[in-house]
């Protein structure tokens, strides 16, 4: 059996179970059960599948027709140039979300905070990017705050980067020229109705038990203390979240308060500087 046999083979599984992307997903999950790069899959794919491969994959596919997601069965996910270590004790990131990295490159900074960290992709593409940049990121689970310091190590990056537990801002101390965030903004009553595979991530990470804005309330509330003059506090949200999080912004003593767009066209960051 080729491993083009398997691609097909899994392709059409998840095809059946209804999982979107599966062309995708199947290559992703064949190339790790295969040891090959994904770019050089392609290159592969008449060649004889290797002595277990075939079992490791079938068990892959299953998993992602249990809706697992793929950065979960992989254990990596691309984010911003880098691969970040993904488990279950942290969001997947997302290419959404790169929208706020891009944001905040375009802004001077020398330290940076990022609350509810998670993996750390947020906080250490900012500092890949920006040489003798230091940073701090802040998360409430223990689990997620040891994949982001096992990624720091990653890309040599864990001498440039504090890890600490805190609730927003209860254990922080000093000022920044940035403060950025992707907090739990999902509903509570949306979460019902959301991707399946969801349940596989840290429910805390997706929801504040509430109306989804009450990260934005503790952040804003306490921004002011920790920024720098001149410095810039930068968030992700939901796409129908931008008008109430620029008010709690202005509110806060912001100026030029922006709401920006992912690539879809979607608002995903709201933007805003303090005097």
């Amino acid at each position: 059996m080729t491993l083009g046999d398997l691609a097909a083979q899994g392709v059409a599984s998840l095809k059946r179970a209804g999982v979107p992307g599966a062309a995708r997903d199947a290559r992703a999950l064949l190339a790790h059960a295969a040891g090959i790069a994904p770019g050089r899959l392609s290159l592969a794919l008449r060649d004889a599948a290797a002595e277990g491969v075939a079992g490791r994959f079938h068990g892959l596919i299953e998993r992602r027709v249990a809706r697992e997601p793929v950065a979960q069965i992989i254990g990596t996910r691309a984010f911003h140039d880098h691969v970040f270590r993904v488990t279950r004790d942290v969001l997947d990131p997302r290419p959404e979300t790169e929208t706020l990295v891009q944001l905040a490159l375009a802004q001077r900074f020398r330290r940076v905070l990022d609350l509810g960290t998670g993996s750390g992709a947020i906080l250490l593409s900012l500092l890949a990017a920006r040489a003798g940049a230091q940073g701090l990121g802040t998360d409430l689970s223990a689990a997620a705050l040891d994949v982001a310091a096992q990624n720091a190590e990653r890309l040599g990056l864990a001498e440039r980067v504090t890890w600490r537990a805190s609730d927003w801002f209860s254990d922080v101390v000093g000022r920044f020229d940035l403060i950025v965030s992707n907090p739990p903004y999902i509903a509570a009553q949306e979460m019902p109705g959301l991707a399946p595979e969801l349940v596989h991530e840290p429910r805390m990470a997706l929801t504040d038990e509430g109306d989804g804005l009450s990260a934005y309330r503790a952040i804003t509330a306490g921004a002011g203390a920790y920024l720098e003059p001149g410095g810039w506090l930068m968030v992700e949200i939901g796409h129908r979240q931008g008008e109430a999080v620029s008010a709690m912004f202005r509110g806060a003593g912001l100026g030029e308060v922006t709401v920006a767009p992912d690539l879809d066209g979607r608002d995903r960051v709201v933007c805003g500087h303090a005097p």
